[in-house]
């Protein structure tokens, strides 16, 4: 699971600077919540997710990293896209911000009690010991 988030961060990072790019050549400062979103959920929470993963093998291989990676790679891009329109003044998709957010919420809530639960000084130890 390590390296699929951390593959699905650099698109999220693509994403994210392409946005900022956009946001830069047209003056839409309006999506700064929609750019930082991005950056801080998707290309940086995903990369240091998919470190930590690959450092404690016990959390990577465990349903609550799977779980984990789906919750996220749902309620992210739903959050996004619902935050984007209502920025743009459409509300029609709002509903999608709260769905997001909560998939998102549940995602990093069940990262930190995998990481809690299964990450061990060993697992650190055996890196330097190789």
């Amino acid at each position: 699971m390590g390296i699929k988030f951390i593959k699905i961060s650099v698109v999220y990072f693509v994403i994210g600077v392409s946005l900022g790019y956009y946001m830069s050549v047209a003056h839409a400062y309006n999506l700064t919540g929609v750019h930082v979103h991005i950056n801080l959920l998707g290309w940086t929470s995903m990369t240091l997710a998919g470190i930590l993963y690959t450092l404690f093998p016990r959390a990577e291989s465990s349903i609550l990293g799977k779980v984990h990676f789906w919750l996220h790679n749902i309620g992210l891009p739903l959050m996004m896209i619902g935050l984007f329109f209502l920025l743009q003044g459409n509300s029609s998709l709002h509903f999608f911000i709260p769905i997001g957010a909560t998939a998102v919420l549940l995602a990093v809530i069940l990262f930190a009690i995998n990481i809690l639960k299964n990450a061990k000084n060993e697992d650190v130890q055996s890196l330097f010991q190789r």
